[in-house]
């Protein structure tokens, strides 16, 4: 594998070891122009190196506005452009060549890779502290490509049952018919979950804080199993978000995210990543070929051994032995290649837009949902209210994984039970009744009757979405709005079932 400068494939790599886009020095010259002299002065702007970059020891939030972008090298555009272009032009056939061969790095055609994309893929990965990223149309098909790296027909993982129940569907309907079977465990059955793995099992799963019950997972004792059989963990961190916990710091290989969530935090735009740490070593157990050995698709080439983190991509990045790329390369150049789920770049710029406030947005997020579940906890017809922040048996966990909050989203039951729930998510008058969380806006819904409404009662219970359950997800509006609006709807329903 050959790349024609080091730079180029710092471009490649999309990001430094701070997290932060290398800065070009070369810009090439702008397009057609309506007159000369237009011309001249974007040459002339051009020729000299925009300042408005990332600091290498940048912080969190100065992350969040400018991490995987610059200035527009030839216009000095301060925000990143939508590319809104199916295909780019090749220099010449060599180019090109070298392109399709993953020799040279550069946009071939955007379901592989886009610049606008490309942008907010190293804004997640800095703000993850991974070494690398990849985006794609949602979080949904984050899980799905993640899974395609490492599953093949047969093969089994283990997941935590505290999840989303759109994930619970996908794993045990959809993956089923792919020959890929996946077992449940209690979040707090350790010991089950190590019982649960088998020669044939790939990774461990769970959620960060799980949805819809808001209950904060020990990430550590997972990874602790998960790597004591040399598999890694996957980490989907869409309600958290990096504001609140990085997986990585606590033992995680993969994190996966729903960016149409708390990232975008508008409502707006859908999307989902994979986010990799870099140093997992895919080939010491022979358990994922399709990373460690040759690919047909690239004449023999290894992923593992060519990207991975001993690999002579990491040397020439200066991780060698500390961190490679190689999980999302392969996500990239094959499930991406082949089953096209990529993101808009339309939607790729909403949510990088939407990123820009993440840390602003989700203390807010955080302070609103501790109000609001102090309200609901006090009240004559709230049975309970699950939220880690107003204390219990998860609130240890909380201070250690997400100090800053204990997210946007909880559940709370009424005592009126499944009828008196759909009555309430009915009533409210501000609050909007959608089947989303992460947004600006509060959120309510009745899971046994929506999200969950596909799995069994038993399900639904593992879950934390037993019959009475309401979820929801807090928005930054003034608390006081939010709690008028609950308060008047909860007059209105049933204090017991008939």
């Amino acid at each position: 594998l050959v790349f024609r400068s080091s730079a180029m494939f710092l471009r490649f790599a999309g990001r430094t070891a701070s997290g932060c886009r290398p800065p070009i020095r070369s810009p090439a010259p702008g397009g057609c122009t309506a007159g000369g002299s237009l011309s001249t002065a974007r040459r002339a702007m051009a020729a000299q190196a925009f300042g408005g970059r990332c600091p290498d020891d940048a912080g969190f939030a100065t992350k969040c506005l400018y991490a995987g972008q610059e200035p527009d090298p030839t216009t000095g555009a301060r925000t990143c452009p939508i590319t809104m272009s199916t295909g780019f032009v090749f220099k010449d056939s060599a180019d090109a060549a070298a392109k399709f061969a993953l020799g040279a790095f550069g946009p071939i055609y955007t379901r592989i890779t886009n610049p606008t994309s490309d942008a907010l893929e190293n804004k997640i990965a800095a703000l993850e502290g991974g070494s690398g990223a990849l985006a794609v149309s949602c979080g949904h098909a984050a899980q799905l490509l993640c899974f395609s790296n490492i599953m093949e027909d047969g093969d089994h993982f283990v997941a935590t049952n505290k999840l989303y129940g759109g994930s619970v569907t996908q794993f045990a309907r959809q993956f089923k018919q792919f020959g890929w079977s996946v077992t449940f465990c209690g979040h707090e059955d350790y010991e089950g979950i190590e019982k649960a793995i088998t020669a044939k099992t790939k990774a461990v799963y769970c959620e960060s804080i799980a949805n819809p019950g808001g209950l904060v997972i020990d990430l550590e004792r997972l990874a602790d199993i998960a790597h004591r059989h040399g598999l890694p963990l996957i980490v989907d961190n869409t309600t958290a978000t990096p504001y609140l916990t990085r997986p990585f710091e606590h033992g995680a290989d993969i994190v996966v995210h729903s960016a149409t969530k708390g990232l975008g935090g508008h409502g707006n735009a859908m999307g989902g990543f994979i986010v990799e740490k870099g140093d997992f070593d895919w080939a010491a157990s022979g358990k994922f070929p399709i990373i460690s050995e040759p690919c047909d698709s690239y004449h023999g080439m290894r992923m593992y051994e060519t990207f991975g983190k001993d690999g002579p991509v990491a040397e020439m990045l200066g991780t060698k032995g500390k961190a490679g790329i190689s999980f999302v390369i392969t996500a990239r150049v094959l499930g991406l290649r082949d089953m096209g789920m990529c993101i808009s770049p339309f939607n790729a710029f909403l949510i990088s837009m939407g990123m820009e406030t993440l840390p602003l947005r989700m203390q807010k997020h955080c302070d609103n949902a501790l109000a609001v579940a102090k309200f609901l906890e006090k009240h004559e017809k709230v049975s309970w209210v699950r939220y880690a922040g107003l204390g219990g048996s998860n609130f240890d966990l909380h201070q250690k994984y997400c100090p800053k909050g204990a997210g946007a989203l909880f559940t709370f039951g009424l005592k009126g039970g499944y009828e008196a729930g759909k009555q309430l998510v009915d009533s409210v008058k501000m609050i909007s009744l959608v089947a989303n969380l992460g947004d600006s806006r509060t959120l309510i819904a009745h899971p046994a009757s929506m999200m969950h409404s596909q799995l069994t009662e038993e399900q639904r219970r593992a879950a934390g979405a037993e019959t009475e359950t309401i979820r929801l997800s807090v928005g930054i509006e003034d608390a006081e709005d939010i709690m008028a609006d609950l308060g008047q709807a909860l007059d209105g329903v049933p204090l017991s079932s008939l």
